[in-house]
């Protein structure tokens, strides 16, 4: 049995690593994409690149490793089914779901690993993510002039942001010259300064971060926007204009520490769903306290001794020696107190439940790694018996199942999210319910493999399209067939 079990997992093995490479490269150059013009034209060096491709990854690796388990069962058992060895070996006295187990504890393994990866290695991996995306986002672009184009040239200054629009007739990079320059500067609130110039030169700071042109031959037209009707010519030979703080530098580190639920471990997760619940229950308890109090200066509770004293009977003194009454803020009278109280419970009410929707938000990330890593176990007894009973569909039955799987696994898993985050399902059925969509059938195909070790006769993509077809018209059957009876049995 021993030599049976290493076929197995050798036979998996390569159909697995192929359908990981696959699926991964294809997630990945679709993450790259969406993320690709946060990149272009900021001259970022080709290290800050991989550390990007390698932060991306594993976020990559916990949707595609589940997946690939799927895909090389169904593979490999299709292929199996499809030669007779699974008929051989049934044929040998090997009851179908014993070379299962095998697969099964391979599962398991996966599981155990997957859901290590995911509360250690990815929260990681996505917090230095996000940290590197915002250093990379507050670098500017890497400073280009391009010529009869205007410009736009942001410097940030100790005195605040200012803008400047420059357009040239023609510009040497080489050289770092310029011809038929128009230079507009729209930062000063009270003027409206434009340059014009015959030549000029550029250059840079040795820190890359300021920019020095040099004009020759023009003039300086200023309009003031707080007197109407001025204006101011100045002409020049030569004229130094410094643009400071152009930005041209990556400043690593300047990210914030914290951490969204993507960001953090079972640990964290756990201590931050018990945070926000121990706030709830402050903030129920502080609310009933005050309405406690509240009721008790309308009924005109005092208090004597350190003991409330209930109001005097009627007919009795309306004050008690040595009692003194509570201490109001504002007097008011009982009407305005009773809707301050009612307005308090409300806002306290209302605070509780955000409160509460927080800390289910957690606990749903919690439920969400083990239940992620749990299905390798629930797609190796889905896909073997689903391999068994269709051996001839070939990659299109392997195609169809997986697509059709994949479908219902992620949204039930991002349907089960949304209405736990809003708070109309508990986290752990949210999480869950996608794997007990799958599990009972999956269980039952199981129990029935013994029925359909087929021979390469049958079970090819016809029998699976009917198979779907009668899955998909069962319930509309057995609504007719209800409905039939109920109109012979009359009214």
């Amino acid at each position: 049995m021993a030599i049976l079990t290493r076929y197995l997992i050798r036979s998996h093995l390569g159909p697995f690593l192929f359908a990981f490479t696959l699926l991964t490269g294809l997630l990945f150059l679709n993450t790259v994409a969406q993320r690709l013009d946060q990149f272009v034209g900021k001259g970022l060096p080709w290290t800050l690149l991989a550390e990007f491709a390698v932060l991306a990854l594993p976020h990559t690796v916990a949707l595609t490793l589940p997946m690939s388990v799927l895909v090389a069962v169904l593979y490999t058992f299709s292929d199996l089914t499809a030669e007779n060895e699974i008929t051989a070996m049934t044929g040998g006295g090997i009851h179908p779901v014993r070379i299962l187990m095998p697969l099964v504890g391979i599962g398991l393994i996966l599981a155990g690993a997957m859901f290590l990866f995911n509360d250690k290695v990815l929260p990681e991996a996505n917090h230095r993510l996000k940290n590197l995306l915002v250093d990379i986002g507050r670098k500017s672009p890497t400073f280009r002039l391009q010529e009869q184009v205007v410009n736009e040239i942001a410097a940030n200054t100790d005195q605040g942001r200012k803008v400047y629009y420059l357009q040239a007739v023609r510009i040497d990079a080489a050289a770092s010259t310029l011809e038929g320059v128009v230079i507009y500067d729209v930062s000063d609130l009270e003027a409206r300064r434009t340059t014009y110039a015959r030549r000029g030169t550029m250059a840079f700071s040795p820190d890359q971060t300021d920019l020095y042109l040099t004009l020759y031959d023009g003039a300086v037209y200023e309009v003031p926007t707080t007197r109407p009707g001025g204006f101011q010519q100045v002409r020049f030979q030569e004229q130094f204009l410094p643009i400071r703080g152009i930005g041209n530098i990556l400043v690593r580190g300047t990210a914030a520490e914290y951490r969204s639920d993507r960001e953090m471990s079972t640990d964290m997760l756990a201590e931050q769903a018990a945070y926000f619940l121990a706030t709830r229950d402050e903030v129920i308890r502080r609310g009933q306290a005050h309405a406690r109090e509240s009721f008790r200066k309308i009924l005109g509770w005092r208090m004597m001794g350190g003991e409330l004293v209930p109001p005097p009977p009627p007919g009795e003194a309306a004050t008690v020696e040595g009692a003194e009454p509570f201490s109001f803020d504002t007097e008011l009278p009982p009407d305005e107190m009773l809707r301050e109280i009612l307005l308090t419970a409300r806002s306290n009410a209302r605070e509780a439940e955000d409160l509460r929707l927080q800390a289910i938000k957690y606990r749903v990330e919690i439920h969400k790694k083990y239940s992620i890593a749990f299905a390798c176990v629930v797609f190796v007894l889905l896909g073997a018996p689903v391999a068994i009973r269709f051996p001839r569909g070939g990659v299109g039955m392997v195609i169809t199942v997986s697509v059709a799987v994949f479908s219902l696994f992620w949204v039930s898993l991002i349907a089960g999210e949304t209405l736990a985050d809003n708070g109309y399902m508990g986290p752990a059925l949210s999480m869950w319910m996608a794997n007990l969509l799958l599990l009972p059938p999956a269980v039952l195909m199981v129990a029935g493999m013994p029925r359909h070790v087929a021979t390469a006769r049958g079970g090819g993509w016809e029998d699976l399209l009917s198979t779907l077809r009668e899955a998909l018209l069962w319930p509309l059957r057995r609504f007719g067939q209800g409905r039939a009876k109920r109109e012979v049995a009359g009214p």
